[in-house]
């Protein structure tokens, strides 16, 4: 299959200077423009799988160190939460530690919802005004703010999401909160939010492979003017333990013909799902964070992007 692509030709010279995160181009998240390639922090705290009880913890320079890169490529938009968290390290304390104080370009997304107890296991979601506003004052702790730029109710089930939903509006009012999005939702359930207050983004497990209901989701964002915030878009079905050993031949010989990583041809690729589609990968280093933002600069083919529907309605077809 290789052979079948022919790959648009390349300088004989890499550029000296790495791509920046601009080079992705930017949407709006409600009053902000940000560059359309983000970092997401769930992979700072540790090494191999995220969000288990026994995770090793990183080394907390080189966490810092990522961040920093991030930003000094021009990550304007940081995805974090108060449940990332390892022995040790905490997500929201490393962004906190390594970028405060923030720039007035950055805005740092959270999420609230799912919950750990002290030793790592989870405990069941923050379902009550109360339980949610807990965790919103322990982001801001964390993150040492008065205010959250952006927080994401992550909904489990298919169930009416009106009474958590209107409990972070209030908080929204009370000036807590900037904006507000939702994430792991079903149609139904955006149009609810969207009766209560405002939606700026919606987070949603999406990837070469995701669901045709994950597919008109991302459509249905288009059409309102609001941003698709897909996770997993490298780690696919790998989910918290990262990308798996396999990969579909397409992306494969997309990759070798271009001479990049499959984790950028998974990217290129979502972010040409629409204009509205803001990637945020995560790593903890720094080399494949450089990747990562690279791959805003990756403009798929129309021979490529064929190869690479048809893997992704195969792998969504029987996953």
């Amino acid at each position: 299959m290789t052979s079948q692509i022919t790959a648009p030709a390349t300088p004989a010279t890499a550029p000296a200077t790495p791509v920046t995160a601009a080079a992705a181009g930017t949407w709006t998240l409600g009053d902000r423009a940000v560059h359309r390639i983000g970092f997401g922090t769930m992979r700072l705290p540790q090494t191999g799988p995220a969000l288990t009880p026994d995770a090793v913890p990183r080394d907390r320079e080189q966490a810092l160190r990522v961040l920093r890169r991030a930003v000094e490529l021009g990550v304007n938009h940081i995805d974090t939460a108060a449940f990332y968290f390892s022995p040790l390290r905490s997500a929201n304390e490393l962004v906190n530690r390594a970028l405060a104080p923030y720039g007035d370009d950055l805005v740092i997304a959270t999420k609230v919802g799912p919950a750990r107890g002290l030793d790592g296991r989870w405990e069941e979601h923050a379902r009550t005004p109360e339980q949610l506003r807990a965790q919103v004052e322990q982001n801001l702790r964390e993150l040492g703010r008065d205010h959250l730029d952006l927080v994401n109710l992550r909904i489990h089930g298919t169930d009416s999401v009106a009474e958590r939903f209107g409990a972070l509006a209030e908080l929204r009012q009370a000036g807590l909160i900037r904006h507000l999005g939702v994430s792991n939702v079903h149609p139904h359930q955006l149009t609810e939010a969207r009766t209560i207050a405002p939606v700026v983004c919606v987070q949603n497990p999406y990837g070469i492979g995701a669901s045709a209901a994950q597919d008109e989701v991302l459509r249905l964002c288009g059409e309102l003017g609001i941003a698709f915030v897909p996770f997993y878009a490298i780690a696919g079905s790998g989910r918290e333990g990262g990308a798996g050993a396999t990969e579909p031949t397409a992306v494969l010989a997309v990759a070798e013909a271009r001479g990049v990583s499959t984790a950028q041809v998974r990217l290129a690729w979502t972010l040409q799902r629409g204009p509205h589609v803001l990637a945020i990968p995560g790593t903890g280093d720094v080399a494949h964070l450089e990747d990562n933002i690279a791959a805003g600069a990756l403009r798929l083919t129309a021979q490529e992007l064929a190869l690479l529907d048809q893997a992704h309605q195969s792998e969504a077809a029987t996953g």
